[in-house]
Order: structure tokens, then sequence, then C-alpha cells
């Protein structure tokens, strides 16, 4: 007899765990309020990455002079590009519709409350209520709420609005230096707004390796983009057509006056109205606590992706989607917490995963590691993007791969044999005896992996190595 599964929320995690469920023979029902494909496929990654694709072509035309491609007269029509992201949002929105579809996935529209841990009411265009074997919440997040004097005020804006802005403004302030703030300050300062970040940190990024991060700063400050970190944020104020943000620089006071000011501070599991605290579902704030199978203190509800808190990645809620339904089914989930990675679309590019080298300290593991420059590498010249690297780090015993971490170009994609190699905990000389194609970007995959003991091919031997 199969089971029945109710999902609530068809972002990555939920409609990703419907269709693996069904695939397992579940009767699967799955809740959305809104539109199919969530936070990401709505107003977070497609959108966004179809903004700085456009982005990135725009500025490597401008600069087409040193390519021998000469282009008079480059503007953008943010109409028309307006109109493209749009599109590719529906486009995929139907993809999503169409798979659960095919997968015999029940979706109904409305507001969904859990009343008991079997039984999930609807509020939509009538009143229903369904039973189920188990109830998977995924409802994603939303940006968090950053209070100030002046927070409420036009012009002040979050993530979601700063995706549908009228016109390409000629200035804007963002404050919070993640990954959010960094990939919009990349994509307007390409589009030829004048850019600012704050952040209250010492350095952007701060999750991230520190070379990597110090890269992309230099990078981005060429650029245009200026750099406040260590700010601390007071307040904005409106001052005609133009806002004024008040920070704290090093005990001084500076007022920054933009068009706009992006609130990029984080995000905030979505969690409110769902019945969570009243059936007693153990909570940290908004976040669901969730065991190793994802499942709550409550048997048979659990809750995956950016509501509980853990990893707020698209691809990481699709993950425990998966382990979630494959553990309600009875079947064993192969999710690995320790090798998600994660990517910044700026230019250039930033891929890592696995530890750091600060993370490897902490925990006292004995490591080695080998940086290839991309200034070496053919592929990247010819991309006139070698301003990057590959480093590699790995056990200084056995050589396997404990992390990778790359920034130049397509590193979002050259990452993702970096997350094969730790899943499978294969050593640095299965990576050197890799054969990579030339001329890539990924040969710089190969060289990192020699120069952990100084023999990369293609960059002059280390004094005092050989």
């Amino acid at each position: 007899m199969s089971k029945k599964i109710v999902i609530i929320g068809g972002g990555p995690g939920g409609y990703v765990a419907a269709i693996r469920a069904a695939q397992l023979g579940a009767e699967v029902h799955l809740i959305e309020m809104d539109q199919l494909g969530g936070t990401c496929l709505n107003t977070g990654c497609i959108p966004t990455k179809t903004l700085l694709h456009t982005a990135e072509l725009f500025q490597a035309v401008k600069r087409g002079g040193s390519l021998g491609l000469v282009a008079e007269h480059i503007r953008v029509d943010w109409s028309a590009l307006m109109d493209r992201k749009a599109s590719v949002v529906q486009r995929l929105v139907q993809g999503t519709t169409g798979l659960l579809k095919a997968n015999q996935v029940t979706v109904h529209r409305g507001r969904a409350e859990l009343l008991d841990a079997k039984t999930v009411r609807i509020q939509g265009n009538e009143l229903k209520a369904l039973s189920a074997d188990a109830v998977i919440v995924a409802v994603g997040s939303e940006p968090a709420k950053h209070v100030f004097q002046g927070s409420d005020l036009p012009g002040v804006i979050d993530s979601t609005e700063a995706l549908d802005l009228p016109q390409v403004p000629s200035s804007m302030v963002i404050i919070g230096g993640g990954v959010i703030g960094v990939e919009f300050a990349a994509l307007y300062q390409a589009l030829g707004t004048k850019v600012t970040v704050v952040e209250k940190m010492p350095t952007i990024l701060p999750l991230m390796d520190k070379e990597v991060t110090s890269t992309l700063r230099k990078e981005l400050s060429s650029q245009g983009v200026t750099w406040l970190t260590g700010a601390q944020l007071t307040g904005v104020q409106q001052d005609g057509d133009v806002l004024l943000t008040s920070i704290i620089v090093d005990g001084s006071v500076s007022i920054l006056k933009s068009d706009y000011v992006l609130v990029a501070v984080g995000r905030s599991p979505k969690t409110s109205n769902l019945g969570l605290e009243k059936l007693g579902v153990n909570m940290e704030r908004s976040a669901v606590l969730v065991n190793e199978h994802f499942e709550t203190n409550i048997p048979g509800v659990y809750a995956v992706g950016d509501c509980n808190g853990q990893i707020m990645l698209a691809h990481a809620a699709s993950a425990q989607g998966i382990a979630a339904v494959e553990h309600v089914l009875g079947h064993t989930p192969t999710y690995n917490r320790d090798v998600i990675p994660s990517c910044v679309y700026t230019k250039p590019e930033i891929a890592t995963v696995g530890l750091t080298e600060e993370q490897a300290q902490e925990r006292k593991i004995a490591y080695k590691t080998g940086v290839f420059s991309l200034a070496a590498n053919g592929k990247s010249i010819i991309e006139s993007d070698e301003n990057g690297f590959v480093k590699m780090i790995v056990g200084a015993e056995w050589g396997e791969i404990l992390g990778v971490h790359i920034v130049g170009p397509r590193a979002t994609d050259l990452i993702a044999e970096a997350s094969l190699a730790i899943n499978s905990q294969i050593t640095v000389n299965e990576f050197i005896t890799t054969i990579h194609p030339h001329p890539t970007v990924s040969e710089a995959m190969g060289e990192a992996a020699l120069a952990v003991d100084g023999q990369e091919i293609h960059w002059p031997p280390r004094i005092g190595v050989r």
C-alpha cells in the first residue's frame, strides 16, 4: 500500500521532493500559495542570473576593442531585459508545472496550515483538508527584516524589489556584503550604476576563503564598486529625490547619497502561520529544528530547505527534499552536508566546496595547499579573465581532497568536479592522473593538484620546493 505524502511549498525543496516521492510510488500532494518554483525560480537565482548574464555581455562588448570587436552606441534596453527575465522565469515555471503533472503529483493552490501531524488544511478558493502519512514543510525563506531609521522610506528596497526597478539607477548603496549584496553590486555596477557596499564585518563574504574574497574585492573595485567594510549603518533619510545613508566607519560618520538603498542582510525562514508552534514543533527563532533525516521532533513531520535554516541554497534544499522522502518511504538517503558547493555569480565567478584553510586550522587538521594562478591558463587568457586561481586543500597524511576554492571563469561549473572528488574521497594523486582537456579552464584543476607538492607544469619552479 502506497504512502500519502503532503508537501507544503513548491520551491526547489518541495517540487523536487514531490517528484522523487512520486518516482518511489507515493501518492503525492503539493500545496503552493504563490508560483511554483519558489523564490529561487521566481525572485532569486534565476532572474538574478538572467540579469547578470546580460550585464556581463554588456561589459564584454564595451571593452571589445582589445578583442578585435568594435560596437558603437551599445546600450542596455532595460525594458527588453525585463521582458527576457520574465520569459526565462515563465518558461521554467511552466517546465516545473509540466514535470509535476507528468509525475502525477496533485497540486493544490492556497495557504497551508498543519492541524495535526497527519492533517493539513488548505485555505484557497475553498477550504479543505488533506490527510497524510507524512508532511514535508518546504516553505523557503524571505528577505531578512532590518529595521532602522528610514527603513520604510520609498527607495529603501529588498532583493526582490531590486529585480524590478523601473530603470537602471544612477547610484545605489547596498547594505550587506554577503552573496546577495555582492551579486547585486556586480550586476548594477556592470550596468552603469555607481555602487557602494556597506558591510559591518571586516571582510565581504566572511564565510568564504579569505584569498578568494580578497581577489574578488580587488577585481570588483577595479570595475568601480566601492567597499566600506567594518561599517555600521545608523539610518537613512530622504533629501528631495535622493536618499542619504548615514554610516560610521573607523569612528567617523559618513553620508552616502544614492537613488536607492538595497538592504541585503540575508534571509529568514518563512515559517509563520503554518501551525508549527501550536503543533509543538521545536523551533529556533523562525527556523524549524530537524534531525539528520530532516524530521522534526514530531514524528512524520519534516522540514527541508531554507525553512530549517541550515544551508540556504537551492541545490541543498533539493538534496534535502530527496533525502526526506527517501527516509519516509524506507530508503537509505545519501545526503552529505559536508559536500555542498557554494557559488557567487559575479565576474569573476566564485565557487567553493569543502573546508577552507581557516576551518581546517580550527579543526586542527594537518593539510597542504596547492594554488594555481589562472594567469598561466591559456583559456582564461583567451577570455581576458585571468585574474583568479584554483586552490586545493588536501590532507597532509593521506592526500585526500578536503576543499577546493575557485575564483575565475567557469568557476561555478568547475566546482562540480571538486564536489565529486570530495564526495568520492579520492586523493590528490587520483586527481593528478585524471587528464583534463586542453585548452580549458578545467586544466587549472589538475595543475592545482600538482601544485600541492610544487609539481605544477605551467608555472616556474618555486624556490626551495624542487
